[in-house]
């Protein structure tokens, strides 16, 4: 199986599953990323990636110079969004804004899983202070 398939018009892409790798994200503990499609696969404007946060998985307080939109695809896990912290679950939707601090953490005993949208291009993730 190819990493990419491309239409005949030469415009579509198509990724597989079996595809995509998932690494360790740095900057938190028990998160892994895919691209699921992005720039380097032929998409111009937009990338979703897929996250896994595993139980007792945490992300720290961060901002990104970008927004984010996701999408939450299983399990259940708490959101920090400025100074709220919402339980969302799979169906759940979420929109970030470009700056705000935000964070996550799966107090669950089942992965949470989730699908971000964001802008191709550099984005600059900075910790915040606590």
């Amino acid at each position: 199986m190819t990493d990419t398939a491309e239409s005949a018009s030469g415009d579509a892409r198509i990724r597989r599953a079996d595809d995509v790798e998932y690494e360790p994200v740095d900057a938190a503990e028990g998160l892994h990323k895919g691209v699921l499609i992005g720039a380097e696969h032929g998409a111009p404007t937009l990338a979703i990636r897929r996250f896994v946060l595993d139980p007792g998985g945490e992300v720290p307080k961060h901002t990104n110079e970008i927004e984010h939109e996701q999408y939450v695809l299983e399990g259940e896990y708490v959101v920090g969004i400025g100074d709220e912290e919402f339980t969302v679950a799979a169906g759940d939707s979420l929109h970030i804004p470009a700056g705000t601090v935000h964070w996550y953490r799966n107090e669950g005993e089942e992965p949470g899983a989730f699908v971000c949208a964001v802008p191709v291009g550099n984005d600059e993730i900075r910790l915040a202070e606590e």
